[in-house]
């Protein structure tokens, strides 16, 4: 018998000898077989130390970290508005990208005065595509939610004085994050293509084109010249779609992990 053999032997009638049921004696074999084998215990207490040491960095309540026994329960309702926007966010990603499988980011047809093949897409969502419109509206209406939710939490931390030391950086970075949700706004809002999103993007080419000296770069960068075409939306596709999903993800991976370290910041 190898030494293998010998010691699963051996555990086996260590186990038997024990006033356990069945399942105890099927947990604990699995176990020990499993131990041997890929070292599970070490990483379990890896994982359990881990654990502790996350949960020190957890923050706390004001009621938990100063035993006010809930005298500021009315501050808590407006600390929730940066989990409302994130989770808006997530359901905005998760509808965006259901949705993409059928747009098409197309303008022919728009030249001539017809409905463009993005518009028509948006169209066969809205109508045609079982719960399409469900769809559409939740995408809409969580990317709306989103954006005012951010807003307010913004509101929320600059009245409370959750920008000071030390949260200065954290408060800079929630000014980019707002200012990408109002790009992923503009983006989002012209990919269907129709009037509004037409006479929207113009009016995005003007702005763009009023920035002193490098005016006309940004518009042609952005905009793919001076005025609205297929190079738009797609440019337009392509940010809503492929970078600013990453790059906000990324940013919002960042803020939380900073406050999970410096903790909720109480009211000055």
């Amino acid at each position: 018998m190898s030494l293998q053999k010998k010691d699963d032997h051996d555990h086996s009638a260590w186990l038997e000898s024990k006033d356990l049921s069945p399942v105890e004696k099927g947990f604990l074999f699995s176990l020990v077989w499993l131990d041997r084998r890929f070292r599970i215990v070490d990483y379990m207490e890896l994982l359990e130390t881990l654990y502790y040491r996350v949960n020190l960095q957890m923050p706390k309540s004001h009621t938990e970290q100063y035993n006010l026994d809930n005298k500021f329960w009315y501050w808590y309702p407006l600390y929730t508005l940066g989990f409302f926007s994130t989770l808006a966010y997530i359901v905005a990603a998760v509808s965006g990208a259901l949705l993409g499988f059928y747009y098409s980011p197309a303008s022919a047809g728009a030249a001539a005065g017809e409905a463009s093949v993005a518009y028509d897409q948006i169209a066969y969502i809205m109508q045609d595509l079982q719960f399409g419109f469900m769809l559409r509206s939740i995408h809409r209406w969580s990317a709306q939610v989103m954006t005012a939710a951010v807003f307010l939490h913004m509101l929320r931390v600059y009245f409370t004085g959750g920008y000071k030391e030390p949260r200065e950086l954290n408060w800079l970075l929630g000014i980019v994050l707002i200012s990408l949700t109002m790009v992923f706004g503009y983006t989002g809002y012209l990919l269907p293509w129709d009037q509004l999103a037409f006479w929207a993007g113009q009016i995005g080419v003007e702005m763009a084109l009023s920035i002193p000296l490098v005016g006309e770069w940004v518009a042609q960068l952005i905009f793919g010249g001076f005025s609205l075409s297929q190079a738009t939306l797609q440019r337009m596709y392509i940010l809503h779609v492929f970078l600013l999903p990453f790059v906000v993800t990324a940013l919002i991976a960042l803020h939380i992990g900073i406050v999970w370290v410096q903790g909720i910041a109480e009211p000055h």
